[in-house]
């Protein structure tokens, strides 16, 4: 019974986990090529390490440093980003497969069979870790194809493939304590980006090494499973028990996660739903303000991230301007990343690229919020009212274009806050404002992109709409880094956006976003009038 579960979720699952773990394995092998072209020398990457560990802010966002040697630097850079991702797999993984199963009535008919209730969770738990298993493979293979350590390539490919199966345990958890799964999956996303910053804040206070190339952790990042990953020092120690308390953890977590999937009802959580309105406020009269009330909690999260991202934007200019002074390679990839010399606004236009895959996300999840609808049946209901399949999509847009606004305008609040602060220059809140904007309208672009995938495949949606983000993420933000082509980075929309160049505003690719807005919009809307509601598979 559990092969034929397991074979199902395959079936099911085999375009999405590929993507996640060939692009997984592709960041581990471009990270090497952007690292030998920014930094070919162990004296510039030393130099790195020791600015990084004058000025601790900078680990917050990268790995445990554990030398200048090649390998051991690229695990610095790029590690807590291939644990990531490996992280978000696994947890998305789980609650589809458990929750997300529930609520579309799929759990209900496996558990009928002699499969019952809990041998479902199991099959999941195993095709998590199979999962991870092929993460860990590929990446280890990636960093052998450039040359690098086999022994120390697969314990890295191990680390974060660890990482994934604790968050495997943190998803399985999560969907039996949630009633939904945007529930638990938003519980398991705040999990997961509070332990990388526990983890990060924890190197941070951590004690350097005499030569300013290696950091002991300090005691904080010993709580985080992202610490426990980046203590295997791989390339440098390749330390193995870390990885069993991310192994051991994972297990405890699906364990009794199974224990409590033994222990309900189906259909039901431990955390009972909060108890609604007696009576709807005047704004759910329309189908604009349903998809507002479903859309606002996503809202907040994103937006608070976007204000995080404007402090951050204008309080490490100072920093890193100091950083590029000792070290121009820091300068030069900061530059590579922005496309502008000014340090302080290649600081900003590069916090500000990642702000735009924020309000991307933010508005796709949005449109994705419209799929979920109409796979749950409660779209059919809405749609039995005198409503129009056209208007009923065009709330659904322009409430992902509203929380774009949101996300970006949070961004804009945390900038101006961030100058106060560091008592700098306001002329890097005209570099925010024209920055921040091009990315709303690069957000913009994915938005409609997801409606259009909505309109014309409806079951590939989901998976569909945030790949490309994905994609667009390594082209525009990692794309210079990595000495891709400019042509190729300008094909990811928040690589083209405007900046600020000098005193010039460089619209670059401003007048096709938003004809690309307002094409995909209309295109959107028209064939949304022509197809019928198609429920999940």
């Amino acid at each position: 019974m559990i092969g034929a579960l397991l074979a199902q979720r395959a079936r099911r699952d085999g375009r999405q986990l590929s993507m996640w773990v060939v692009g997984t394995a592709a960041m581990a092998g471009l990270g090497y090529v952007g690292v030998v072209s920014s930094f070919a020398t162990e004296q510039e990457r030393a130099a790195l390490l020791a600015a990084a560990l004058a000025n601790p802010v900078i680990l917050l966002f990268r790995g445990l440093p554990s030398g200048a040697e090649e390998a051991t630097f690229i695990i610095f850079l790029i590690f807590p980003w291939l644990a990531i991702l490996a992280s978000m797999m696994s947890l998305f993984l789980a609650v589809r497969h458990t929750r997300g199963d529930e609520e579309e009535g799929r759990g209900e008919l496996v558990a009928a069979t002699p499969a019952g209730r809990t041998l479902p969770v199991i099959a999941t738990a195993a095709h998590g870790i199979i999962a991870n298993s092929a993460l860990a493979l590929l990446t280890a293979a990636a960093f052998v194809a450039v040359g690098l350590d086999p022994a120390g390539s697969l314990i890295a490919g191990g680390a974060a493939a660890a990482v994934g199966v604790t968050f495997l345990g943190v998803g399985l958890l999560a969907a039996q304590l949630m009633r939904t799964s945007r529930g638990a999956n938003a519980l398991s996303v705040w999990i997961m980006l509070t332990t990388f910053l526990i983890c990060g804040f924890g190197n941070a206070i951590g004690t350097p090494s005499d030569d300013l190339t290696r950091m002991e952790s300090s005691w904080l990042t010993w709580l985080s499973p992202f610490g426990w990953g980046e203590n295997v020092r791989a390339f440098s120690d390749n330390l193995l028990w870390p990885l069993l308390l991310c192994l051991a953890l994972g297990g405890v977590l699906s364990a009794t996660a199974i224990l409590m999937a033994s222990r309900r009802d189906l259909g039901e959580s431990f955390v009972a739903e909060r108890l609604g309105r007696a009576s709807a406020t005047p704004a759910l009269s329309t189908s604009t303000g349903l998809a507002w009330r479903l859309a606002r909690g996503g809202a907040l999260g994103w937006a608070i991230g976007g204000f995080l991202v404007g402090v951050l934007a204008t309080t490490l200019a100072t920093v890193v301007e100091e950083i590029g002074a000792e070290n121009p390679s820091v300068q030069e990839m900061i530059n590579q990343i922005a496309g502008v010399g000014d340090v302080d606004q290649a600081t900003l236009t590069t916090f500000f690229t990642m702000l735009g895959v924020l309000a991307a996300c933010a508005g796709v999840q949005v449109i994705c919020r419209a799929r979920q609808e109409e796979t749950r049946g409660t779209a059919e209901i809405v749609l039995a009212a005198p409503l129009a399949r056209v208007r009923w999509l065009s709330g659904y847009l322009v409430v992902a274009f509203v929380v774009v606004l949101i996300v970006v305008g949070a961004a804009f609040v945390g900038a101006a806050m961030g100058i106060a602060s560091q008592d700098s220059s306001w002329h890097l809140m005209r570099d925010a404002l024209v920055t921040g904007s091009g990315q709303a309208v690069a957000a913009f672009v994915f938005a409609v992109t997801t409606a259009l995938i909505f309109t014309l495949t409806p079951r590939l949606t989901i998976p569909l709409g945030w790949a490309l983000i994905a994609f667009a993420t390594v082209l525009g933000l990692f794309g210079p880094v990595f000495g891709l082509p400019d042509w190729l980075v300008h094909l990811s929309p928040i690589g083209v956006a405007p900046i600020v160049s000098g005193d010039e505003i460089d619209a670059r690719g401003l007048w096709w976003l938003a004809g690309a807005v307002i094409v995909g919009a209309l295109a959107a809307l028209s064939l949304m009038r022509q197809r019928e509601l198609a429920p999940a598979e």
